[in-house]
């Protein structure tokens, strides 16, 4: 969840304020209004936010603020090397030994992000997405991922959707399919046959029906069974997660909600959960 700085010092009066930019490139821009004088060597620091429920850790990565104009200094986080995957939160550090100051969010200029097309991405794929956290400070989003599927476009009919994917970091083999992997402990699999397009591209249909009658069978108040999406490139390759990452939203949980279509006594919804993957819910309809 966004959200929380995990340790930074009480926050100033005066918060500094960045503007951030990700170029065609994949560079992180940051350009931070902080009225210093030329000579002060400032440090913009970017500190990986442990995960729930894990202590804090001090994995971070510094970069030099250079002087930009008055009052303005500048900093680029280069594509190399990749960030971990990940939120990232930002601050702004002074002299040696100081306490870090977390950035107040400006401009995002997320443009190059927008059309998530991902052509010629190099593996690993690594995403930076700089966005805002609910207590209202500058973050950044961060994938790395040897495999991956994009999900595209996403169509629905009745009691199915149908998903438009592209792969990244594999290519389309014999017995590829699409993989629905229930979550719990017996780790349940649906396999669904894919429609190539290609060596990287495809689509597949998911039956709602299939899933209604392993899931969402329990009585009032039971938890909702969900069904994680994956691609197996081949018959016996491991899953690559179905996931929305190549574009300019950081969350898409809050954001893309889906239509949910009834039957047998159940409720079918796809979404997408706070790693951007793409799954499925089944749950015991209101009233049932």
């Amino acid at each position: 969840m966004s959200g929380g700085t995990n340790g930074a010092a009480n926050d100033p009066v005066d918060k500094p304020r960045a503007d951030a930019t990700v170029d065609a490139e994949g560079r992180f821009v940051v350009s931070v209004t902080l009225p210093l004088p030329d000579t002060a060597r400032p440090r913009l620091l970017l500190r990986l936010r442990p995960p729930k429920g894990r202590s804090a850790e001090e994995t971070g990565r510094v970069v030099a603020l250079e002087p930009a104009g008055q009052d303005r200094w500048r900093a680029v986080l280069e594509v190399a090397p990749a960030l971990e995957e990940g939120r990232w939160d930002v601050y702004v550090l002074g002299a040696p030994g100081e306490e870090r100051v977390p950035l107040l969010p400006g401009l995002r200029d997320l443009r190059a992000l927008v059309s998530g097309a991902g052509d010629g991405r190099a593996s690993p794929l690594a995403v930076r997405i700089p966005y805002v956290t609910k207590d209202g400070r500058l973050a950044v989003r961060a994938w790395l991922r040897a495999t991956h599927a994009e999900a595209g476009r996403i169509d629905f009919s009745g009691d199915s959707m149908t998903v438009t994917a592209r792969l990244f970091g594999a290519r389309l083999g014999e017995g590829a399919a699409a993989s629905l992997h229930r979550r719990g402990r017996d780790g349940a699999e649906r396999r669904i046959a894919l429609r190539p397009e290609g060596d990287q591209d495809f689509a597949f249909t998911v039956d709602y029906r299939d899933l209604a009658a392993d899931g969402g069978q329990g009585g009032a108040g039971a938890a909702p069974t969900v069904w994680d999406v994956h691609v197996r490139p081949a018959a016996d390759a491991p899953r690559i997660r179905v996931a929305r990452l190549l574009d300019d939203v950081a969350d898409r949980k809050e954001v893309f909600v889906y239509p949910a279509a009834t039957l047998s006594g159940v409720t079918v919804r796809p979404y997408y959960t706070v790693d951007n993957g793409l799954a499925v819910e089944v749950a015991r309809a209101v009233g049932d």
